[in-house]
């Protein structure tokens, strides 16, 4: 009888889910059909939830299909696959028979870059997931090569170009649209869950955890990204909230549940364990959130993982608590946001995570446990530190990338082979070449705080102040018998021009003919020479002679009237005395 209510009830819950999250939304990449000249075209192709995609890359190869075999879920055991043109062998297999993940196993296994599953069915593209719970599928986390499934109109056109057997069928696989890269911050959440007793699933969502913690801590300290984590909960259906089951598995009189971790109504952990603890690190993130420090949710969690599982009998509030009061988290703050689990109101942390769950626009349903959404977009393939952090450094706008998404195994180091392409100045050591996460490009950079401006292509010139510092601006200059000649101007912010004496565009000049500018410069003095003489002359003799003439007879004047009266009156003094 309790197998019996334990059965209807996970089937009731599992009806309750797919009320809530029924809308999944199929991550594409393209591809783009390079030869024949006759199928030349795009065509979408649905991003397989295994392997490594490469996201933010491109990948040219051909299109091989086996003789054999071409379901591809047995070995190939003929050696790998080659092309004639020695490119990477794009593999192409029949959907049918096995596990989609199998196919890229045995393809990798083959030598294959990628692999391609053509459907066999005329319906929409659908996501290739990985197999459930078996003994026999450890071989998933080994595969390191990307898949994709295509439709069945496009799988049969390459099937029809292979047969003729003319040329080779060379394609390009390409994912830098397939994450959003809008700015310099990318914005990305993990649904996870605190059950650590749910098999393989948890397992993984813990690995990937505690070793993504150091590149999330890193990524989030420099604000290079924004961190949310999320938990998945369901909702009891209302014929059943009274009951047993509903009661155990659930919060908030049914509102928030978790099935039971060891699926036994009997003992162990229930269902709302899992939802309290999930609650309590959504609101220890909150709590660090505030504080400034949003990165201490990765200590929380990997902590409690280690000191409070539920094997060591240990998954409890009180070792929760301690946990926290370690990282010096406010406890007050996070039993404040958790509320009360036995009231019958709603919890609005958990009202926000059930809505969230649900997907709008562009965004789809979060159906699986683990699920990474990065720049709103789900992220394919596995679980894995360096393909996620490809994933993420795949979301920064070209050239904004932080230098973790740089680093060795990350960045395509293209300007290693002939600089990229770029200008550069080889005596300077300067190069317009910058290696981003998705390629080289050509940017006129900035030395010493001094800005070059150009197509970056093939030319750079430092322009603004200081420009004449490096490299002289990139203007001619020369040192004559001790004295240097320049074409940069500290005064003007960009452009050259040859100095006084020399002709030229300014980045080559050359000296004047000294002989003629000589002779052309000693007529000039001397005629200047002559030509103030003269004019002095004329000064002098018209005009200073004239002014000094008429000052000299104005003062004259003055005194001759005296003279002639005096010697009027001795003339007249003898003719009146005789």
């Amino acid at each position: 009888m309790a197998s019996l209510q334990l059965a209807t009830f996970l089937v009731l819950l599992a009806a309750a889910i797919c009320s809530v999250a029924s809308r999944f939304i199929v991550e594409k990449s393209s591809i783009r059909v390079l030869s024949p000249e006759h199928i030349r075209g795009h065509h979408d192709a649905a991003i397989a939830n295994f392997g490594v995609p490469d996201y933010g890359g491109t990948m040219t190869g051909v299109i091989v299909r086996p003789d054999k075999g071409t379901t591809g879920c047995e070995p190939f055991n003929n050696g790998p696959f080659k092309s004639r043109t020695k490119r990477s062998v794009i593999l192409l297999l029949d959907r049918g028979d096995c596990y989609f993940a199998l196919k890229a196993w045995n393809g990798q296994n083959a030598g294959a870059a990628a692999v391609l599953v053509a459907d066999n069915i005329g319906e929409p593209l659908l996501t290739m997931d990985t197999p459930e719970e078996s003994r026999d599928s450890e071989y998933v986390e080994k595969i390191s090569i990307p898949s994709a499934l295509v439709d069945r109109a496009f799988g049969e056109a390459l099937k029809k170009a292979l047969a003729k057997g003319n040329e080779e069928v060379v394609v390009r696989l390409d994912w830098r649209e397939s994450m959003p890269h809008p700015d310099n911050r990318v914005e990305y959440e993990f649904w996870t869950n605190s059950n650590d007793e749910c098999g393989s699933r948890c397992e993984e969502q813990m690995d990937f955890v505690k070793s993504f913690k150091g590149h999330a801590q890193l990524l989030e300290k420099g604000g290079f990204t924004q961190f949310t984590p999320h938990y998945i909960t369901w909702y009891c259906p209302q014929a059943f909230i009274l009951s047993k089951q509903c009661k155990s598995q659930c919060i908030n009189n049914g509102r928030y549940c978790a099935p039971d971790p060891e699926q036994d109504f009997g003992g162990g952990y229930d269902g709302k364990d899992v939802v309290i603890e999930n609650l309590r690190q959504l609101c220890v993130h909150s709590a660090a959130n505030e504080s400034g420090r949003p990165w201490i949710w990765w200590d929380f969690v990997t902590d409690y993982h280690v000191r409070c599982s539920m094997e060591g009998k240990k998954y409890s509030r009180d070792c929760a608590e301690n946990v926290a009061k370690s990282l010096g988290l406010p406890l007050d703050k996070i039993l404040k946001c958790m509320g009360d689990p036995e009231a019958d109101v709603e919890n609005e942390v958990l009202k926000r995570e059930q809505e969230i769950q649900v997907g709008r626009g562009s965004r789809g349903d979060v159906t699986i446990l683990p699920t990474l959404v990065i720049n709103n977009v789900q992220y394919r393939g596995i679980l894995e530190r360096t393909a996620v952090l490809k994933a993420i450094c795949a979301g920064f706008k070209e050239s904004t990338e932080p230098p973790v998404c740089l680093s060795r195994g990350i960045e395509t180091n293209q300007c290693l082979e002939s600089n990229g392409g770029c200008w550069q100045d080889l005596r300077l050591n300067i190069t317009a070449c910058k290696d981003t996460f998705r390629g080289r490009i050509c940017k006129c950079p900035t030395v010493n705080d001094v800005r070059y401006e150009g197509d970056g292509y093939t030319s750079c010139q430092a322009v603004g102040p200081g420009r004449c510092t490096v490299n002289n601006g990139g203007c001619w200059s020369e040192t004559r018998k001790g004295k240097t000649f320049s074409a940069c101007s500290e005064l003007e912010l960009r452009g050259c021009r040859c100095p006084f004496g020399f002709h030229g565009d300014g980045y080559k000049c050359e000296a004047k003919n000294m002989s003629r500018f000589g002779w052309f410069l000693t007529i000039l003095v001397l005629a200047c020479v002559v030509g103030a003489g003269i004019a002095g002359y004329i000064f002098y003799k018209y005009w200073l002679r004239s002014y000094m003439d008429s000052e000299i007879m104005a003062i004259m004047s003055q005194y001759m009237p005296l003279d002639n009266q005096h010697n009027e009156s001795r003339a007249l003094r003898p003719d009146s005395t005789a």
